[in-house]
């Protein structure tokens, strides 16, 4: 019995935090109304319409008269394209001959004669009226009918499409991702021209009921990780999802985690290029920023030059990323651990420097190389925030009054004011990681400082601990270098050429240590495809 009891105990206590934490989280309302469905009488949908929107003054409505019927037509102000409302809409209802003795025929010919717009769409129920009105849909709605008719007519203005500002390439297409969602799966379909490729659209949140599109190729992706993702996306506790990073905690497994198994790119290319090794990418609309999930960490070491240039470039660029990363993490701990607990391992002419520039400041080694990591952060903070022009002008001039007023005043050692340059070098490199790496130099010099190289270096095997538990849809983030397997090291530290990538048809669930199930929507493999079993 004194055995069962500590189970039980801990049983009962998970139990009362779990019903604690249903009752405390509150569902986000919803505005669909209750009486969903669109009524027969064309008064009472308005009315019900306006009160739905607050009589908001967005939305515009015009009642005509076709064929002796009352009919509304519907917009809302700044969404619907003017010209194709007159060229499509109007003139072609103006024209029609008193033919419709009813309602019904008049939605009868909306349906198999009129082509009044590509994009239209039948909805019965006010949920589905907002949500079209809201793309920049016009709506008609006849009296005597429970049935609106949706034409897309869109107009509304969208910043154009332009080089993407985070992922600057020296080769290669120019064309970045936009905030309009349809755009953006154009500029997909135009580079994989594949009856495979799907877009499957969704929306998020209860308010805000933003479009989402899943994008894959269904010759090439897991099935159950495709349903699994729909099933997350479907039950997000969310009334406002205003972009792709809303999404991204609800589909990792390890959202608190350091480094993160989703990527982000504002490339089509880049998308085009992971979707066609079987992962799920995912579109906001709103946003120029898509998700790639799984994402393996070694592949933010590498971007599209990588694959214009010559192997034996891309080969040394990936290295100096690589050691740029290390050098950002473990330089500032390293030279704190070593000038504070192990000056021994200082060449003697090296010693002596350190030490006089050491002994004409007041602090601490340790609480000196945060004090100057975290003025390096608010000047780069200041320099972002504030408009270009002015924020060169804060980064470059601060940067130099700050760091030569510190060490001429002796607040400051000149070493470490060479540390904290060659650091804030070395972050920029890869910029995909630049907030974990913020985050770990600040702990690799508290290490160092208080425990010496043994603190930096049991600080790299819990961040290694850490990396190795990422994983989304059961694919590890630090694969193919562990779970080892050489023939996957064809492009990751190196790159072979394009004679010998092409040969093979790479998976992402065929990498060593996944168990992500090979269950494809359609049918099999692809000729000349060949499995990394490890």
């Amino acid at each position: 019995m004194s055995r069962r009891k500590p189970v039980a105990w801990k049983k009962c206590l998970q139990q009362r935090l779990e019903q604690y934490r249903r009752e405390s989280y509150i569902s986000p309302p919803s505005d669909v109304p209750r009486q969903d469905h669109l009524k027969s009488s064309l008064l009472e949908n308005m009315i019900a319409l306006r009160q739905q929107f607050s009589n908001s003054s967005d939305l515009l409505n015009r009642e005509l008269t076709v064929c002796g019927l009352k009919v509304q037509l519907v917009a809302c102000e700044g969404m619907v394209s003017l010209q194709s409302l007159s060229e499509l809409l109007a003139e072609p209802l103006n024209a029609l001959e008193g033919q419709m003795s009813s309602p019904q025929q008049l939605l009868d010919w909306f349906r198999g004669q009129a082509l009044l717009a590509l994009d239209q769409k039948e909805v019965c129920t006010y949920s589905q009226l907002f949500q079209f009105l809201m793309s920049g849909f016009a709506v008609i709605m006849a009296d005597g009918l429970d049935t609106a008719v949706c034409f897309g007519l869109q107009g509304f203005n969208f910043r154009s499409i332009s080089e993407p500002s985070a992922e600057v390439n020296v080769r290669g297409s120019r064309e970045g991702f936009v905030e309009p969602l349809r755009i953006n799966m154009t500029m997909i379909r135009r580079r994989i021209k594949s009856p495979r490729l799907k877009f499957e659209l969704m929306t998020a949140g209860s308010q805000s009921r933003t479009d989402i599109c899943l994008v894959y190729m269904t010759d090439r992706v897991s099935e159950d990780f495709v349903n699994q993702t729909r099933l997350r996306l479907q039950q997000l506790p969310m009334d406002i999802v205003l972009e792709s990073s809303y999404l991204q905690p609800f589909l990792e497994k390890h959202p608190y985690s350091f480094f993160s198994g989703i990527g982000t790119t504002e490339r089509p290319d880049t998308l085009c290029a992971k979707v066609a090794e079987g992962r799920l990418a995912i579109l906001v609309d709103g946003t120029p920023f898509a998700l790639i999930l799984p994402y393996l960490f070694h592949e933010n070491f590498q971007t599209v030059d990588d694959y214009t240039h010559r192997p034996i470039y891309a080969a040394f660029a990936r290295v100096l990323k690589y050691l740029s990363f290390y050098m950002t993490i473990l330089l500032p701990g390293l030279y704190v651990a070593v000038a504070v607990h192990h000056l021994e391992l200082l060449p003697h002419a090296l010693l002596r420097r350190v030490m006089a520039a050491e002994a004409s400041t007041p602090f601490p080694l340790m609480f000196e190389a945060l004090i100057i990591q975290l003025i390096y952060e608010l000047m780069r903070e200041a320099g972002l925030r504030l408009p270009r022009p002015v924020g060169h002008a804060i980064g470059i001039v601060g940067a130099l009054v700050i760091g030569d007023a510190a060490v001429s005043a002796g607040l400051i050692g000149s070493p470490m004011v060479l540390i904290v340059a060659l650091t804030a070098i070395t972050s920029f490199v890869v910029p995909s990681l630049y907030d974990s790496v913020t985050v770990l130099k600040f702990l690799f010099i508290l290490a160092g400082g208080f425990f010496g190289l043994f603190g930096v270096t049991l600080g790299m095997c819990s961040l290694l601990l850490n990396l190795c538990s990422v994983s989304v849809g059961g694919v590890p983030a630090t694969a193919p270098a562990t779970p080892f397997n050489p023939y996957s090291l064809r492009d990751m530290f190196m790159r072979s050429g394009w004679r010998f990538l092409g040969k093979y048809v790479f998976h992402i669930e065929d990498v060593p240590g996944s168990q992500m199930g090979d269950k494809r929507l359609h049918g099999q493999e692809s000729a000349g495809e060949e499995k990394m079993d490890g």
